[in-house]
């Protein structure tokens, strides 16, 4: 193995100005400090394929991949290429650029079951934009999203049904109720509950394994005898359950779907399509219905992102992209099951989700999740170059990196091993991580300054 990783002096001097400069020191709070260890790069440089640098120097390779946004690799060179071609040539205009209907056929063509697709930047608009339209379509103000699916949108209508709702009013709050994955009676006692006043129902066609007994299906029966309509949150399971979304896969066909991430393989923009019977009322030709505005935005069209969007679609289409994704996966898997096995862990960490897109449960002595181990795990494993928040692979992962990272989890697990034998507080540096939604923090500074030292 080669030297441990423990130098993070550049990071540590850039967290404090982040902090005063930046609410949370991030702009997203999935990347946040309090989502890492203490001893762990605080800023990235760059990106290669399935490694990253940070300012330090320190290279590791990556499993987060841009939160799920990066399917192919980082600065993948054929998407590159398209992006820089078409900014050679500017990137927004006062009308549309022709590469809109390019993409727009490009993304139809790729996604069968949608009708009609509008572009935007990021996932909350997309799906705050569905939620929009089908309140126009039904008439109605309640939304029903799935309590088991962690993240929709940073509008209102969701984040005023977490544990961050400050600032939210209780007007807004109310017209958001909940259902469970998998749970058919959990989506009929909400009808009962709210005859006639629910909207819409929005959930991820799944989270890793497959949805029980027609669930996707009979759920759109159900909405669709009840008036309401259904929004299939697509921002992770597409372009990696299969490259025409899990929709495809699982032979559904929503009234509106979203996508994002990995779209445009970290450039930034989403989408929203649907049926063509209610995308056309945010249009400009219908006449029988108020108008929709549905999604208006200056940078909603940037022709450089567009083209990184039309170059990962023809790869996807192209190329045995989702095959990787599931092989690398699964190799992944059943080494660190082995790992698991092997050290009698398995009753403390598991890998779990579908092998395109994996994820890990770490569990403390009482068998329960445990963010303490959790941040012990993260420690350890970027001490020996792996920064692994998830097991999320992408087309350039290689067989060398599942095999070095297989190496790197088995020695962490060692060091978690013994964690579980004499307390954790002996073997992390630090305070635990924390969840993104959580109604206080826990601690005014993020981190602390005799915390900052390295170590070998």
């Amino acid at each position: 193995m080669a030297a441990p990783i423990g130098n993070f002096e550049k990071s540590n001097r850039l967290r404090p100005l982040a902090h005063r400069l930046i609410p949370g020191g991030a702009h997203t709070y999935a990347k946040g400090d309090d989502q890492y260890p203490v001893l762990s790069p605080g800023f990235i440089a760059r990106g290669l394929g399935s490694h990253v640098w940070d300012v330090d120097g320190n290279e590791y390779i990556e499993y987060g991949m841009g939160n799920r946004s990066v399917g192919l690799g980082h600065a993948y060179g054929p998407v590159l290429e398209a992006a820089t071609r078409q900014l050679q040539l500017g990137c927004n205009f006062t009308r549309p650029a022709s590469i809109e209907v390019e993409c727009a056929e490009t993304f139809l063509e790729t996604i069968p079951g949608a009708e009609m697709v509008k572009f935007c930047k990021d996932g909350s608009d997309a799906t705050s934009g569905a939620v929009r339209l089908a309140r126009a379509v039904t008439g109605r103000d309640i939304i029903a999203r799935c309590a088991d699916h962690p993240f929709f949108s940073t509008d209102d209508w969701f984040i005023g049904d977490t544990e961050m709702n400050a600032g939210i009013p209780a007007a807004v709050r109310n017209l958001t109720v909940d259902f469970r994955y998998d749970d058919l009676e959990s989506v009929r006692l909400l009808f009962n509950r709210y005859p006639g006043k629910i909207a819409a129902l929005i959930l991820e066609p799944s989270r890793g394994d497959d949805p029980k007994n027609n669930f996707l299906h009979a759920v759109r029966d159900i909405c669709h005898k009840n008036g309401a309509l259904v929004i299939l949150d697509e921002m992770i399971t597409g372009f990696r359950w299969h490259a025409g979304g899990a929709q495809q896969l699982y032979d559904i066909q929503p009234d509106f779907s979203c996508f994002g991430k990995a779209l445009g393989n970290g450039f930034s923009i989403s989408a929203l399509a649907g049926k063509r019977e209610y995308m056309k009322l945010g249009g400009l030709e219908q006449t029988g219905s108020p108008r929709v505005f549905l999604l208006s935005t200056t940078h909603g069209a940037e022709t450089h992102a567009m083209a990184a969007s039309i170059a990962t679609m023809r790869i996807y289409q192209d190329e045995p992209v989702i095959d990787h994704l599931y092989r690398q996966g699964e190799a992944l898997r059943a080494g660190i099951e082995q790992v698991v096995s092997r050290l009698g862990l398995a009753e403390f960490f598991q890998v779990t989700g579908r092998s395109c897109c994996l994820t890990y449960a770490t569990r403390d002595q009482n068998k329960s999740q445990s963010q303490a181990f959790r941040t012990l795990f993260l420690q350890e494993t970027i001490k020996r170059g792996v920064l692994m928040p998830s097991l999320v692979v992408s087309y350039t992962h290689s067989d060398e990196d599942v095999a070095r990272t297989i190496e790197a989890v088995d020695g962490s697990l060692g060091v978690y091993k013994q964690a579980l034998e004499n307390g954790v507080e002996n073997y992390l540096v630090g305070r635990p991580s924390d969840v993104v939604f959580r109604r206080f923090n826990k601690s005014p500074a993020p981190v602390r300054e005799r915390e900052l030292a390295t170590y070998d």
